[in-house]
C-alpha cells in the first residue's frame, strides 16, 4: 500500500501539494495526470526518497521493490542485452559470487549459488531480456551492439527495457511512450496490463492511460484527487462534476455548444467507411467531454491558405530513401500518390518501414532517389517534426519568432495568437533557451499554424505535449480545412483527425481500408507470421533425421495433453467474448441516453443523471474486466498453440 496523509510539498518557491491525501492499494494501476509543472515527477521523487515532504506523512508497505526509469542514459560500450540484464542487481551479484567460487574451486559454495540463481529465475534471464528489447523494436542482430551505437531515443527504449526487467513490486514510469512508435506502444500496453505489481504511470497519451490504468490520480489545486476507472471515465466524471458547479456553467455550456457546432459541420465530410465511422464517434464524444477541458489554457485554430491546387502534390513512380557513398538505401519503391485538397491521412506501419522518410520526401527536404515530385502551383506546406525543436533560435523569444515570419503583423495580433498556445504575459518575451521540451513543441506548432498552410505534414506532433495541449491540438486539426498527413502513436488524435489510413510496409505505400482496431489485428497477424517463419528456419537448421521411437511417443503424448489444455481456454475465451458483446450493447445504450442535453440542464432529472453515470461506470468496469479475461485466455491459447506447432 502507498498512502500520503496530509502531505505538503514545496519545490523552490512553488507549492506543489498542500495537505494532500492519497491511498493506493497493491495491484492498482494508476495514471498520474495534471498540467505541466503541477508536481507529477516530484511525486515520484517523494516516493523514491529523493526528498522528504515538508509536512505530513508518506507510508509504504515494507520491503517493496521499486523500479523507476532513469531520464538519462550514458553512452556505454556495454551491449544493450547486458545493460538490460544489469537491471537485476541481485542476479548480477549472485553471478559474480558464482564466478568467484569457481575461481577458488569452492564446489560447495558453487552448488549453493547455482540454486540461488535458479530461485532468481536467472537461467531464463537472457531470453527474458531479449524478449523485452525485441518487443520495443530492436532486432536480434542489435542485442550484442553497444549502447553507444544508438541514438538518444533508442537508448531510452533500452532504458525502458531495463526498468521493465528489474524485479519490482512497484513500477514508476514517467512518459514511457515518448520515444516509441505505435507498434512498440501497443506491445508495451499489453506488457503493462499483465504486470502484477502496483503501477504509477505519468503519461499524456489518453488511449494508453485508458488501456492500462484502473485509477486516475489528478493534481487539482495542489490536492490529489483519486478517480476509479480509466482516463475516459475520469474525464466523464470530472465533466459531470464541473457541469454541476454553477460558477462554471456558462463557460462550459458555451464550450459544449462550440464543439457541437464543430461536430455538425464535419459530420458528413469523412469518406472511408470504417475510419469515417470511427472518426464520427470520436467527434461526438469530444462534444460530451468538452466541459472537462473548459478551463484549459490552450484554445487555438490552424487557418488554411486562401488558395489551393488540384492536386496539391504528386509523387510519380518515386523511390524514397537515402543516397550514400556506398550506394543508395531504398526504403519505399514505386510510390504513386496525388494529394487532393481536404484529404486527412494517417500513416501506419512497423518501426523503420519508412513513415518519416515519406513525410520528408513530401516536404522536399529529402530528395527522391528516382521518379518525380510535382508540387501544385499554390502548395503551402506546414511541416512539424521533432528535429525542428532543435532549429528554434534559443536566444530569441516566441514573439520574435513570429515577428520574423511576418514583420508587418500587429503586436497585439501576435500576442493574442501566441496566447492560444499557452504563451501569456511575459512568457511571450521569454528566451526560448529557458523553455521545456513541451514549451518548445508548442512554439514550433504555433509557427506552423501562423504560416497558414494548405498541406500539414506532422511527424509525432504530440511528443512532449501534456493532455490539455494534446486535446487542443486534436480539436484544431479536426477543424483544419486543408490536407493533413500525420504520423502519431496517439490513437485519440488519429481517430479524431483522419478519414483514411495509408499503410507503409514492405517497401510500399498502400491504402489501408480499416480503422485502428483493424490495424492492430493486421499487426498481430504479421507478427504471428514472422514467428512461424522463425520457427521454420530453426527447424531447417536442425540436423535431419527421425527421432527415436520413445521420443516420438512422448512427443505425441505431450501434444495430446496440450490439446486437452486448449479446450477449457477456448470455452473461457468464447464465454468472455459473448459476455463482452452483451455488455457492449448495454453500454452503448446507456451512453446514447447520456447524449441528451436536457439530462444535464433539467434539475428534476439530476437523480436520473447520477444513476445513468453510475450504470455507465459499472458497465465500463465490467467490460474492461471481460476484456482482460478474454485477452488472458487468448494469449494462453496462442502460447499453447505455438508449443503444439513448435518442432
Amino acid at each position: 500500500m502507498i498512502a500520503l496523509r496530509q502531505v505538503s510539498l514545496q519545490r523552490g518557491t512553488q507549492a506543489l501539494l498542500e495537505d494532500a491525501d492519497l491511498t493506493l492499494h497493491a495491484g492498482h494501476k494508476a495514471g498520474i495526470v495534471g498540467p505541466n509543472g503541477a508536481g507529477k515527477s516530484s511525486l515520484f521523487g517523494l516516493l523514491l526518497g529523493a526528498f522528504a515532504a515538508d509536512r505530513g506523512e508518506l507510508e509504504m508497505s515494507g520491503g517493496q521493490r521499486i523500479a523507476h526509469m532513469a531520464q538519462e542514459v550514458e553512452a556505454l560500450e556495454r551491449s544493450i542485452l547486458d545493460y538490460v540484464l544489469d537491471g537485476d542487481r541481485a542476479l548480477r551479484d549472485t553471478q559474480a559470487a558464482l564466478d568467484a567460487a569457481r575461481a577458488r574451486g569452492d564446489d560447495h559454495r558453487e552448488a549453493e549459488l547455482h540454486g540461488a540463481i535458479e530461485a532468481l529465475d536467472g537461467y531464463s534471464a537472457p531470453a527474458r531480456a531479449a524478449q523485452l528489447l525485441v518487443g520495443l523494436g530492436f532486432g536480434q542482430a542489435d542485442l550484442d551492439r553497444p549502447l553507444a551505437d544508438f541514438s538518444g531515443g533508442w537508448r531510452m527504449r533500452v532504458n525502458l527495457a531495463r526498468t521493465l526487467f528489474m524485479p519490482s513490486d512497484v513500477l514508476l514510469l514517467d512518459e514511457p511512450t515518448n520515444h516509441l512508435d505505435l507498434d512498440a506502444l501497443l506491445w508495451l500496453e499489453q506488457w503493462l496490463t499483465r504486470y502484477p505489481g502496483t503501477l504509477l504511470l505519468i503519461s499524456h497519451d489518453r488511449d494508453f492511460l485508458d488501456a492500462v490504468c484502473d485509477h486516475i490520480v489528478h493534481f487539482e489545486r495542489r490536492r490529489l484527487v483519486l478517480y476509479r476507472g480509466n482516463y475516459s471515465t475520469f474525464e466523464r466524471t470530472r465533466a459531470e462534476k464541473l457541469a454541476l458547479q454553477q460558477a462554471e456553467a456558462a463557460k462550459q455550456q458555451a464550450r459544449k455548444e462550440e464543439i457541437e457546432r464543430f461536430v455538425a459541420r464535419f459530420r458528413y465530410k469523412a469518406t472511408k467507411a470504417r475510419q469515417a465511422q470511427s472518426r464520427l464517434k470520436m467527434l461526438e464524444r469530444m462534444g460530451d467531454i468538452a466541459v472537462a477541458h473548459a478551463d484549459s489554457p490552450f484554445h487555438f485554430s490552424i487557418p488554411a491558405a486562401d488558395r489551393t491546387s488540384h492536386p496539391l502534390l504528386v509523387l510519380d513512380e518515386a523511390a524514397l530513401g537515402y543516397a550514400g557513398e556506398g550506394g543508395d538505401t531504398v526504403q519505399l519503391e514505386q510510390v504513386r500518390l496525388a494529394l487532393q485538397p481536404g484529404q486527412r491521412i494517417g500513416l501506419l506501419g512497423p518501426n523503420g518501414a519508412g513513415k518519416s522518410t515519406l513525410i520528408k520526401s513530401l516536404t522536399g527536404e529529402l530528395p527522391l532517389l528516382a521518379g518525380r515530385r510535382v508540387p501544385g502551383e499554390h502548395l503551402a506546406i506546414g511541416y512539424f517534426a521533432q528535429h525542428q525543436l532543435e532549429g528554434l533560435d534559443l536566444s530569441a523569444t516566441p514573439f520574435m519568432h513570429v515577428q520574423r515570419l511576418s514583420p508587418r503583423a500587429a503586436d497585439l495580433d501576435i500576442r493574442h495568437f501566441l496566447g492560444g498556445f499557452g504563451f501569456h504575459g511575459d512568457d511571450v518575451f521569454a528566451d526560448v533557451a529557458r523553455f521545456s521540451g513541451g514549451e518548445k513543441a508548442r512554439l514550433a506548432l504555433a509557427l506552423v499554424a501562423w504560416q497558414k498552410p494548405n498541406l500539414l505534414l506532422l511527424d509525432e506532433p504530440t511528443n512532449h505535449l501534456d493532455l490539455e495541449m494534446r486535446e487542443a491540438l486534436t480539436e484544431a486539426l479536426a477543424s483544419f480545412e486543408g490536407t493533413v498527413i500525420v504520423v502519431s502513436h496517439d490513437r485519440h488524435l488519429l481517430r479524431a483527425t483522419v478519414d483514411e489510413f495509408w499503410r507503409v510496409a514492405d517497401h510500399r505505400v498502400t491504402p489501408f481500408d480499416g480503422d485502428l482496431d483493424d490495424y492492430r489485428a493486421w499487426l498481430k497477424t504479421r507478427l504471428e507470421g514472422e514467428r512461424r517463419e522463425a520457427r521454420a528456419e530453426k527447424a531447417e537448421r536442425q540436423d535431419a533425421g527421425e527421432a527415436p521411437r520413445e521420443d516420438r511417443k512422448a512427443a505425441r503424448r505431450a501434444a495430446a495433453e496440450l490439446r486437452e489444455k486448449l479446450r477449457p481456454l477456448k470455452r473461457d475465451r468464447d464465454r468472455a467474448e459473448r459476455e463482452m458483446e452483451r455488455v457492449q450493447q448495454a453500454l452503448a445504450g446507456v451512453e446514447a441516453s447520456l447524449g441528451e442535453a436536457e439530462l444535464y440542464t433539467d434539475e428534476a432529472r439530476k437523480d436520473e443523471l447520477t444513476a445513468r453515470l453510475a450504470e455507465q461506470g459499472e458497465l465500463a468496469a465490467r467490460l474492461e474486466a471481460l476484456e482482460q479475461e478474454w485477452l488472458a485466455a487468448e494469449e494462453a491459447l496462442e502460447r499453447l498453440a505455438a508449443e503444439l506447432q513448435a518442432p
